[in-house]
């Protein structure tokens, strides 16, 4: 039972360490960047070596007790800062995943018409390759037909129904469990997850704490921008950690949502079966409507 604690208490202080000591312990040597150099110096190296010797004389004549102190109130400030950026991955968990709040719920509502006019015109464009060769096709004319139905996949997998990218492909995967199998998600998905076999949840658990820990990434990008105040120069730190955490972030939801998929597809007869709505005995195969609907109307019970 020792070794356990040990090791979970291993596992938290490694945690602690990269989640919140380590960014925090950055960011706090920009701030003092920033506070030094200001707009007028901000790239003067010779200034901040003679700024840095002074700081380090200054806390090297400091009693023992008194670096000791300092040291525990870097760390309380970097774990502080720490948790501030943390509380605020949840914006932009929501504003990535196009979940707006009510002040912009206009602005999110012409920009979701305007992704789905344009994929419709990309799906015409593809129908219309389709259309004009149905009979044998030329390496050229498939070519083009693939690229035309590439184009419609890179936009949103289904008809978009959210204002951002990565909203529009959660949004795709309930849209495809609801028109294709029937099953409403809301609903359903915490029933198929008790039931899925330990691998499953697994990869599916990677892709989502990989998705997780982008938006923590994305997230220090926003105390980097109060810093150009300042200095400027912040503004090109927080646009590579923002456009790094919003790569992964991207990279992680197309992963997590077709794994999500396929889950669907190989295990939705488990679901159906376990709520006694399929039978086994009539073989493996993917959730027929039919079943999907008839859990909806079990798992929904009337909502």
């Amino acid at each position: 039972m020792g070794g356990f604690f040990q090791q979970l208490a291993k596992t938290l202080a490694d945690r602690w360490i990269s989640l919140l000591v380590l960014p925090g312990a950055f960011f706090l040597g920009a701030v003092w960047l920033s506070v030094n150099l200001g707009h007028g110096d901000a790239w003067d190296v010779a200034l901040l070596n003679q700024r840095a010797e002074s700081a380090a004389t200054t806390v090297a004549d400091l009693p023992s007790g008194a670096q000791a102190l300092l040291v525990v109130a870097l760390l309380a400030a970097t774990a502080g800062v720490g948790f501030v950026v943390q509380a605020l991955a949840g914006v932009t968990r929501r504003v990535w995943l196009g979940q707006w709040p009510r002040p912009f719920v206009a602005v999110a509502a012409v920009r979701t018409l305007r992704r789905r006019a344009r994929w419709h015109r990309l799906v015409e464009e593809r129908r219309a390759l389709e259309a004009a060769s149905p009979g044998t096709r030329t390496r050229e004319q498939q070519d083009r037909i693939d690229a035309a139905a590439g184009r419609v996949t890179r936009l949103a997998m289904a008809e978009p129904g959210r204002p951002t990218w990565m909203g529009d492909r959660i949004h795709a995967v309930e849209s495809i469990a609801y028109h294709r199998y029937g099953l409403d998600l809301t609903y359903g998905w915490s029933r198929l997850w008790l039931i899925l076999p330990d691998p499953a949840r697994a990869e599916l658990t990677a892709a989502h704490s990989a998705f997780a820990a982008a938006v923590a990434t994305g997230t220090w990008a926003l105390p980097y921008l109060l810093l150009t105040v300042v200095w400027w120069p912040a503004v090109l730190v927080a646009a590579g950690i923002g456009l790094t955490g919003w790569a992964r972030a991207r990279a992680a939801v197309a992963d997590f949502t077709t794994l999500t998929e396929a889950t669907l597809d190989l295990h939705g007869r488990a679901l159906a079966v376990a709520l006694g709505v399929g039978d086994l005995a009539e073989g493996a195969g993917p959730l027929t409507v039919s079943e999907g609907e008839h859990i909806t109307h079990l798992v929904r019970k009337g909502r």
